[in-house]
């Protein structure tokens, strides 16, 4: 068991695209491996690699409630989102000591390379959904607070950095 640290906000890695990965290897595999168990400790509902690092397009989710359901994706892309909307409290290792509630579509429809290499695509909702998107955004450079209003964003970064 691996668990790695997260990268602390404001690491400009955290602002940087990863890259799209190009087959499923045993090195993408030990990855994937580190991040469950990093996301286990944390505890938490999903991980993105840029967190922990690693500047590849490849996150890990469970948000089941026995635990033991992790989805590994590689190179995740919203193919559909509900219209619905579900607000949810949503926070970062990378950012401790603070949250925010943030609405992201209630059900999506995701296309990734799974642990076998072979393209998937798979339907979230609720908690899963929103883990999903979570960990899609921090693929792209985008924090959860981005999705805040600049005055909300500012005063939850000042509370982060008293906390901090």
């Amino acid at each position: 068991m691996t668990s790695r640290r997260c990268i602390p906000w404001p690491d400009k890695r955290l602002r940087t695209p990863a890259i799209d990965v190009e087959e499923i290897t045993d090195e993408i595999r030990a990855i994937w491996r580190d991040m469950i168990d990093t996301m286990e400790e944390m505890p938490g509902v999903g991980l993105a690699a840029p967190q922990i690092g690693v500047m590849l397009r490849l996150a890990v989710v469970d948000a089941s409630e026995e635990r033991g359901k992790v989805v590994r994706m590689a190179n995740p892309e919203v193919l559909h989102a509900s219209i619905q909307l579900r607000p949810h409290e949503e926070a970062s290792p990378n950012l401790p000591g603070v949250s925010a509630k943030i609405e992201r579509p209630r059900a999506v429809t995701v296309r990734f390379l799974n642990e076998a290499g072979e393209v998937e695509d798979k339907d979230f909702v609720g908690l899963w959904a929103t883990s999903v998107q979570h960990q899609i955004d921090h693929l792209a450079g985008k924090m959860y607070f981005d999705h805040l209003s600049k005055v909300k964003r500012d005063m939850l970064l000042r509370r982060a950095k008293k906390a901090g």
